[in-house]
């Protein structure tokens, strides 16, 4: 058997951050991964750019049933923590919108200097390793790691595995597989940060606008996002989309302000008086693209020049380009999903270690815990910052 004080399975963002750490408080550590090489999701994020952190992390930008518990891991390893070690190793980043920092670079970046860390600090990585079985020794206390390249045997145990988004590059129930042979609670799993789609009936109105993007503000659940929005084969998504996302169950509206930095029904009123021949469909067409314009006005609205409107039709026009209510047939799924909603517990886990309240020794991390962010490097954070914590007590 071959012993070492901390086994960490899942060799994402969290899995390395956690590994680092331990091993610099001079643990023997293994990071164990089933995949050919680790940090897939490192490198194909942010377009190959990797959107590491934002610099606006707050604990309302996290969704979870316990909206506390990821406040204690955020605070303890903050966005400047992370950003500290990024600059630490020479790697020169950028601001997009809304605080999210991205590499100048490749996200092979971000995962060298991890790797390297690890390395330092005397981690042990093996891939390609398939976990076969775990067992604890209640009498030893020390849990046994069957796998298809030796057996491993240690004293603390990390979950690390992430969710079941992404499959294509390796994501798996484990995880939650883990949680529940262990005994903890799991709540029920959707596809986060997702496209939605539309019924066939709605997608028929729309398909043909397949490509178009533009800004909105879109709406759920008493949360609103600025961003642009995208017309798919399939239905809407863009990152207003993706976020609102979030928030979203079937049955649920949602609403959408194409204009969201003019009113209509005044600016229709104005055109009466100033462009009154005008037809209503390309004066709006010249606010927002023309073909979205006009499809609107041949499913909602009878077009006509623009002085030939009364009151109550101005405000039924202006409803339909500002409070655009949609019902979502569904989301595309797990395979364009970039998280996972829901997932362990947090009341049985220690917001300050990460350690299971009924089982000494098991930790769980990152994204197969019940904490999912918001779009635009908030989960990428959790996973630092929550690798870091456990790392700090295994």
């Amino acid at each position: 058997m071959n012993k070492y004080e901390v086994v960490i399975i899942g060799a994402g963002a969290a899995g390395l951050m956690c590994a680092l750490t331990a091993g610099q408080r001079g643990r023997k550590v293994l990071l164990l991964d089933h995949a050919d090489r680790v940090g897939k999701k490192i490198l194909i994020s942010g377009g190959g750019r990797c959107n590491f952190t934002n610099l606006y992390i707050k604990s309302e930008h996290y969704l979870s049933r316990n909206p506390h518990f990821c406040k204690s891991a955020l605070s303890r390893f903050s966005q400047y923590d992370f950003i500290s070690l990024v600059e630490k190793h020479g790697v020169s980043y950028h601001e997009r919108k809304l605080g999210q920092l991205f590499c100048d670079g490749k996200s092979k970046e971000i995962l060298s200097f991890l790797l390297e860390e690890c390395r330092n600090a005397g981690v042990r990585i093996q891939t390609k390793c398939t976990i076969e079985k775990i067992e604890k020794t209640t009498k030893e206390q020390h849990f046994t790691v069957r796998t298809n390249s030796g057996n491993y045997v240690t004293e603390s145990l990390v979950i690390a595995t992430g969710g079941l988004s992404m499959p294509e590059i390796g994501a798996t129930g484990f995880g939650y597989e883990m949680a529940e042979q262990f005994g903890l609670n799991v709540l029920p799993r959707q596809p986060g940060l997702v496209p939605l789609t539309l019924s066939k009936e709605g997608l028929k109105n729309f398909v043909d606008l397949s490509g178009i993007s533009v800004d909105a503000v879109v709406s759920c659940k008493g949360q609103s996002f600025r961003e642009s929005i995208l017309f798919t084969h399939r239905g809407l998504s863009g990152p207003a989309i993706l976020q609102a996302s979030n928030y979203w169950q079937p049955r649920d509206e949602v609403v959408i302000n194409l204009l969201p930095d003019i009113d209509l029904t005044e600016t229709i009123k104005r055109w009466q008086k100033e462009r009154p021949k005008t037809e209503l469909k390309n004066l709006i067409g010249e606010l927002l693209t023309r073909r979205l314009t006009h499809r609107c006005m041949e499913l909602w609205c009878h077009n006509k020049p623009v002085n030939q409107y009364n009151e109550k039709e101005i405000n039924e026009i202006a409803g339909i380009f500002h409070k655009w209510s949609i019902r979502p047939s569904g989301t595309e799924g797990y395979k364009v999903a970039e998280v996972t909603k829901g997932g362990v517990d947090t009341d049985d886990l220690s917001s300050k270690t990460f350690e299971a309240g009924n089982v000494k020794g098991l930790y769980f991390i990152g994204e197969v815990v019940d904490v999912t962010g918001w779009l635009g490097g908030f989960n990428f954070q959790w996973a630092w910052a929550s690798g870091y914590c456990a790392g700090q007590f295994v």
